[in-house]
């Protein structure tokens, strides 16, 4: 049984194409309320969010040390 023999038992209940989702969201695609740019500083701020978080849990279960 291939990918299609299952696309074909379950129908076309789903009208979705590529090109009409990039159609209707144009240049300026909006997800969450928020544009690229503005996703792209939330992603980043979590990522720096756990790298500070990581350092720490570190830090308190003495895996590393600060030697000064």
């Amino acid at each position: 049984m291939s990918i299609d023999d299952i696309r074909n038992q379950l129908g076309d209940d789903f009208d979705f194409s590529e090109e009409e989702e990039w159609e209707e969201g144009g240049s300026s695609q909006i997800f969450l309320g928020m544009t690229p740019p503005q996703r792209f500083i939330v992603a980043f701020l979590m990522f720096f969010i756990v790298i500070i978080v990581s350092v720490f849990c570190l830090l308190v279960t003495g895996k590393i040390a600060l030697t000064l």
